[in-house]
């Protein structure tokens, strides 16, 4: 198994599996629950800009 080359997709993949535990299983972050947003931003601004 490897790691992809696209830094973006790696906190993508974590932001998905922290969402779909979350819907899933009823899974809460509790005090960090401002790790899923920021997640989504870096994300999105590395994939944006093609890291």
């Amino acid at each position: 198994m490897t790691i992809t080359k696209n830094l973006g997709m790696l906190p993508l993949a974590i932001y998905l599996l922290l969402v779909g535990l979350s819907g899933a299983f009823g899974f809460n972050v509790g005090q960090l629950s401002i790790v899923v947003p920021l997640l989504a931003i870096a994300a999105g601004v590395l994939i944006l800009i093609g890291k």
